[in-house]
C-alpha cells in the first residue's frame, strides 16, 4: 500500500505513519499539480491512497474512475497539531478503504 501526501497535509506527518510507503507531493516533483492530474501520477506510480485535507475533492473528480482510495481529514486546521490526533483513526480506515472510496476523518 503507497500513500500520498497532499500538498496541503504538512509533511512532517509523515513521520506519523511510518508502517507506510508514504510520499509527498513535494518529494514526487507533483507540486501543483491540479487534482485530475495528480490521481492520473498516482495510478501511473502505482499509489492508492491519498491523504488529503481537501474537503471538496470528492465533488470535484470522478474517484471511481480514478481507482485511488481518499482519506479526508477533517480537523480545525490543517497544522501539524490538528492532524496528529486523528492518526490512529486514519490508521484504522487504511486497513479497510477500497480503491475508488472516500473516507473522512474527523
Amino acid at each position: 500500500m503507497r500513500l500520498l501526501l497532499d500538498e496541503c497535509v504538512p509533511r512532517p506527518l509523515k513521520r506519523q505513519l511510518i508502517d507506510y510507503e508514504v510520499k509527498t507531493v513535494v518529494e514526487m516533483g507533483w507540486a501543483g499539480k491540479k487534482n485530475g492530474e495528480l490521481l492520473k501520477l498516482m495510478m501511473q506510480e502505482s499509489f492508492t491512497i491519498l491523504l488529503t485535507t481537501d474537503q471538496n475533492l470528492r465533488y470535484q473528480q470522478n474517484l471511481q474512475q480514478a481507482g485511488v482510495a481518499v482519506v479526508v481529514m477533517v480537523a480545525p486546521s490543517n497544522r501539524l497539531p490538528d492532524l496528529v490526533p486523528l492518526i490512529p483513526r486514519v490508521c484504522s480506515v487504511l486497513m479497510t478503504i477500497a480503491p475508488g472510496e472516500v473516507v473522512e476523518v474527523q
